[in-house]
Order: structure tokens, then sequence, then C-alpha cells
């Protein structure tokens, strides 16, 4: 099995393919943790030293020894009430007020098979690929208890992480704080990766040094967010593309979340991931349990781009489900840039009748079929369909849509509500309102308590009705502004625990959809990348990157997106110039050699296009036929980084045989009397030689990546540049 124990050193092995993480039993049952890295077949408890710490107390236990202090020890699953002064991972109120919790060791039991999580998304594996290791640990004196999950999926060094928590108490205890992960770093020099943004400009990659203090990133606004992901990479100072020790730490989870790093005086650094802590207080009654999200580790000894192909393996065969998991997406048409709400029946059909006459395979109806839905100021939550707007019933158009060979999808928005709808005048409780405040407006839109059982009950209803009326093969679920106001009026006392249960309800929707409706692909959105995590992979195989169609802006998502999403989760669509969002104009070949990295689409009325314009329509989606297997299970090469200020972007796909590699690249800044520029291919076999499939120019592999090819000079910003190489047998 990948977990051993030592029974006599109390130590715990976690090894997958390249990597080794350890843990030890200490001497007075804390579980200290020992080291994670390139695999090993070492017990390591030597590399922890025992000292007398000024100020850092010491277990009453210890007695005499000053040498033995949580303080400075490192520590698998820290708390507070235990003399840690650093960031910990939970927190306890006790019935008597007081916040302490301190843990034990009680025992382990080693499984085949990778554990679940009831009611939450996480990865899955089977019996002969993964194993699990559960901790039992124990506070005996508020009689908590605590087991630590450890899923290990060797052959692509993934290491995930959950915590369950049982109150076995006779009396309630408030979990104030209760956190995935853990990792204590004894020593080193690190720099840390997080991928902030905003609204139309999502993940963009901020690489910084860890200083003494408390660094990290998180959410409070009731979804992963644009401004931060949830997801961490931790590496040595002069790590690069495919060079030194790198960690990576992804959350599994679309809510609020919270990831922290801290330097402590020791020099020593501590990784925590999970919940966010703020506005949440979880009553924790007598014989109850919690379940905490899952955190997706792995560690790569040879660089960034080893890291990224470990999460792009893991979420592409271990989260991804259902049909689409490894069949291409139909290349699909999004009638909103083209139209907005002012459209009806026969604008729609002129859509479709050109984009198919092009090769088109899907048309996705966006916002305004549904209710009195016109603008963004009424409708949410009326799923019923405006057949005056259409002209004819849903069923109709469906029909005329798939008579013509084209697949039929729809936008729906179903965690938010309008004030003027007719679902909030027949229940306005449903809503989250503080009662006697008026509430924060976002685009109009109020949010459903999906807290409460009987909402989600009746959108599940309300979208089944709907889906059960016509051929759809598609919908966009979008989220379209932040959560405030929370408040429940389901007549809970336990408000702290609101937004977890508002996430377990999502969950459960989306699974009773996927469940339903097997063969349905479901795109998520949140006004673009703004809930582009783990957790939503785990029902929608693919997600829209970002509400900025800009080529150029694209380009900087789409990497730092990269380094832990697949490119097959990518949604990505070539848009009309000037761009809606940026006023920019570039070429078409350029937006459609952008927009084919992730799963290609339009999103522009292709009957204002030129004939020239549809001709390359044509050619781009019988392309990309052409390539999807190897853009979409191939891996990834991130050639250039935003963060070079470069003057062009270029980036690779790889069969991992090395049989065949595609590379693009794209002029960002044009000059007077510019320098060359090349660039160097990754993922090629050295002893082999390739051919140029456009030029049919002959060179070796080991040529090509470590002296690359210079690129051809350009006249004009935002021109794009590919080649085709297939290896020589």
């Amino acid at each position: 099995m990948a977990i051993d124990f030592n029974n006599e050193s109390m130590i715990f092995s976690l090894h997958t393919r390249h990597s080794t993480y350890q843990m030890q039993v200490g001497q007075f049952g804390h579980l200290l943790h020992l080291y994670y890295g390139s695999r090993i077949k070492d017990e390591m408890d030597y590399l922890i030293r025992y000292m007398d710490r000024g100020f850092s107390g010491n277990p009453y236990e210890a007695g005499l020894d000053k040498t033995y202090s949580l303080d400075a020890l490192p520590q698998e699953y820290p708390t507070d009430g235990t003399g840690d002064y650093r960031i910990t991972c939970m927190t306890i109120k006790n019935t008597n007020g007081t916040y302490s919790c301190d843990l034990r060791y009680k025992g382990h039991n080693i499984s085949k098979g990778k554990y679940n999580i009831p009611g939450l998304p996480s990865i899955y594996a089977n019996k002969d690929e993964s194993d699990t290791l559960e901790v039992f640990l124990e506070d005996a004196t508020n009689q908590l208890q605590v087991t630590l999950y450890y899923g290990v999926i060797e052959n692509t060094d993934i290491i995930t992480r959950s915590v369950r928590v049982v109150n076995c108490s006779k009396e309630a205890l408030f979990l104030e704080k209760v956190l995935s992960a853990n990792i204590d770093f004894l020593y080193g020099d690190y720099d840390w990766y997080g991928f902030h943004g905003r609204h139309t400009m999502e993940r963009q990659t901020q690489r910084s040094k860890i200083v003494h203090g408390i660094q990290g990133v998180g959410s409070k606004r009731g979804a992963s967010s644009h401004q931060y992901n949830p997801f961490l990479i931790i590496a040595e100072s002069k790590t690069t593309e495919d060079h030194g020790n790198c960690y990576g730490l992804c959350f599994v989870y679309s809510g609020d979340f919270k990831a922290e790093i801290e330097l402590d005086q020791y020099n020593q650094t501590r990784v925590t991931m999970g919940l966010q802590d703020e506005m949440f207080s979880y009553q924790l009654k007598t014989e109850a349990s919690f379940y905490t999200p899952e955190v997706v580790m792995t560690f790569s000894g040879v660089g960034l781009e080893k890291l990224t192909h470990n999460y792009h393996d893991i979420f592409r065969n271990n989260l991804i489900r259902g049909k689409y998991k490894s069949m291409p997406k139909p290349i699909l048409i999004n009638n909103w840039e083209a139209t907005y709400f002012d459209y009806d029946g026969k604008k729609i059909i002129d859509i479709a009748e050109q984009a198919v006459e092009l090769g088109v395979e899907m048309l996705v109806l966006d916002d305004g079929w549904f209710g009195n839905r016109d603008g963004d100021m009424s409708g949410l939550g009326d799923w019923t369909v405006n057949e005056k707007k259409l002209g004819c019933s849903l069923h109709t158009l469906v029909n005329r849509i798939n008579e013509m060979g084209m697949k039929f999808g729809l936008w729906f928005e179903p965690e938010m509500v309008n004030e003027d709808s007719e679902l909030y005048r027949e229940h306005p409780e449903w809503a989250f309102i503080i009662p006697n405040r008026d509430p924060i407006r976002s685009r109009f839109q109020l949010v459903l308590d999906y807290s409460r059982v009987e909402v989600v009950d009746y959108i599940y209803g309300k979208i089944c009705n709907v889906l059960d009326s016509a051929n759809i093969e598609y919908i966009k679920w979008d989220f379209n502004r932040s959560i405030s106001d929370v408040y429940s009026r389901s007549g809970t006392s336990n408000q702290g625990a609101v937004l977890y249960h508002y996430m377990l309800g999502l969950y459960n929707l989306l699974e009773r959809i996927v469940q339903r409706y097997p063969n349905l692909l479901i795109e998520s959105c949140s006004g673009g990348g703004g809930r582009f995590d783990a957790g939503m992979l785990y029902y929608s195989p693919q997600i829209w990157t970002s509400d900025n169609t800009d080529s150029i802006d694209r380009i900087r998502i789409q990497e730092g997106t990269s380094f832990a999403y697949p490119i097959s989760t990518f949604g990505s669509h070539l848009s009309a110039v000037p761009n809606h969002q940026t006023g920019r104009t570039t070429p078409f070949e350029t937006r459609a050699n952008v927009a084919m990295v992730g799963s290609f689409g339009y999103e522009l009325d292709l009957n204002k296009i030129t004939t020239i314009e549809k001709d390359q329509v044509k050619k781009q989606i019988v392309y990309f036929h052409k390539y999807w297997d190897l853009i979409h299970k191939g891996d990834y090469y991130r050639l250039t980084s935003s963060q070079d200020k470069q003057q062009f972007a270029a980036w690779q796909y790889a069969r991992r045989d090395g049989s065949e590699a595609l590379l693009c690249s794209v002029t960002l800044e044009i000059h007077g009397n510019m320098p060359a520029q090349y660039v160097k291919f990754k993922g090629l076999l050295p002893k082999y030689d390739y051919i140029d499939m456009n030029t049919k120019k002959r060179y070796s592999g080991k040529a090509l990546m470590c002296a690359g090819l210079p690129m051809p000079f350009m006249t004009n910003e935002y021109q794009t540049w590919q080649v085709h190489l297939v290896k020589v047998q």
C-alpha cells in the first residue's frame, strides 16, 4: 500500500510515485508533521530539534522538560488553546465560554480506496489506485472527536485532506474555525503564488516572497470569487517552470475560503487552507458531525509545470464526471454579446441559420427568455418561458434549432431573485435580507436562501419543468453577484452556519440535476470566472473563464487559470471587435487561436461578419476538431510568463509520448527595429527528429528544446503564429 505505519516509531509515511508525506505521534499524543517532499525511505523525525524556547509554553505533562512546546514544534493539525500562538486550524468555543481544544492521538485506520465526504464534492478513485488513512484524535475534556482523512492517489502524486468533527458530549459546542489542511515546513526560503483579480480580469499570477508575519488570500463573498482563487503554490525561491521544489494546495469548494501563510519567529513556514472563519460559527449539537471540504495537495521536485500536470491529470480523471469527461463538447454560439436582452424568436433563428451553415454545433439562448425579463431589474426567479417574446413555445423553438442539425442550450441563474418577480412577491422570506435593514442590491438582484430545503426543492422543480419541456442539452449556470445580508428566516438560531449550508444546498441541487439528466452539459459561470474552482468542476466539466472575451487580456487570464485547472475546463469564445469589454481590435485569426485554449465557441452575430471571416469560421471549426485531442488531453506548457513583460506570449501542447506538439504564439508589442525573438519547445523527445507540418522543415527534438525557433517578424501587434510538429518515425 501507499501508506505505512511504524508501530515502534509511531511514524506514518504516505508515499506517491515521486513524493513522501510523513508525520509522527509525539510523546504526549500530539500529531507532529515531519516531512513533505521528494520520495524517501528514511524516517525524518531526526529533523525536529527540541529546545527550550523562551515565552513558548509547555504542556503540563511535560513536567520539567521545557524543550517540548507546541508553539515551536511542527504540527499536523494545530488548534487554539494549546500554547501555539501561530495560525491554527481549529477554534472551539466550549459551553463554559472558553476557547480551547487539545487533540491527542487515539488510533488510526488504513484502507484501500478513497474516502468520500457526504454532501460535498471531492476527488474520487478506484480501490486499485488509491488508499485512505484515517487518524483519530480526541479532546477528552470537551469530548470532541476529530478524524483527519488522507487520500493518497499514488500515480498522480496527489494527497487529499479533509476533517470530520463529532461532538460526543451532552452539550452543544461551537466550531468557530475548522480548516481542512495544514503543512509546517521546518526551514527554507519560500515564495508563494496567489491568483488575484477582479471581474473581467481574473486569476492574475502573483509571486511574492514569504516574509515574517501572516500573508494569504480568501473570500467573504459567498463564492470563491473573482478576487482570489482558492489555490496556492508554495515554491522554493529559485523554482522555475522546470526546476525546483514546489507544493500546491487547491480547495474543492465554491464558497467562502481562507488560505494563510505564516513565517514564524524560528523561520518555520506554516500554510493552512479551509473554510473562511469570518461570519462562521457552527453550532455542533450532541452526537452531530461536521465535515470540511477537501484540499488537494501535490508536490513537484522538478518545477511548476510538473505541478500543473499533476493537477490537470487528477481533475480530468478523478474530479470531472459524466458524458463530457473525456469527449469533445459542442462548438457553440451564445447570443449574449450579439443581442443582449434585445431579441425575439426570429432573431435567434436567424443567428442559428447562419451559424449552422458555418459548422457551429450548438446555439445557447442566454438571459431574457423567461418571466418578465427584458432587462436586469425583473424576472429572476420566474423560470417559466416567455412565449410572447419568443413568438412560440420553447419546445417549438428548440425543435426548429434541432431540425437545422444544431443542439440547443439555455441560460439559468437559479440562485438569484429580483424583487420585481412573482417568486419574490409570493416568498420574500426566501431571500437573504437582514431584519429591519434594506438589502444590498447588486445587478438589482437578491440571493435566494439555499440553506432552506424548500427553496432548493422549489428551484429544482422549476428547472426540471423547463428541461423536460424541450430537448435541452446544455445549461449555463450563472451566479451574478456576491452574497451579502446573510440571514436565514427559516427559524434557525445557527446563523453562523448559513453560508456553509447554502453551499450544501447548491451542491445538492446540482447533484440532483446531474443524476436526473446524465447527458446534460453544465457550464458554470459567475460573471465569468467568479466561481472557477474545483468544487464546481465536480458538477460542470467546463466553466466560463471570464466575461472578458478580449484576446490579449484572455492570454493573461488563461495563463493564471492553467496553473491548476485543465485546459478542457476553460469556456472560451471568439467575440466581436472592437471588443465589448476593452474596446481593443485584434485579428480574427488571433481571436480564434486564443479562444481554442478551452472549449471553443463564438460570442457574436455571425450574420454581421465578412465573407472572408465566414470562410475562416469554417476552417477554424475543422482545425479545432483536428487538434481537440491534443489540446484537451495533451500536456500544457507555459512558454512565456506575463510576469516577465515579454513582447510576445507563447504556450504549447504536447502528447505525453512526445509524438506531436502544437505551439501557439501572439505578438503583444511592436517597436521600431525589433530584435529577434526566440521560443523554446517543451515535452519533445530529444533523440528524435520532428517535422514542422507547415514548412516541412526537419529539426531534432533536442535542438528545438535547447535552442528553439526564431519567431517570424510581425508588422503589427496581436498577430498569431503556430507551429505543428510531428515526430519522425
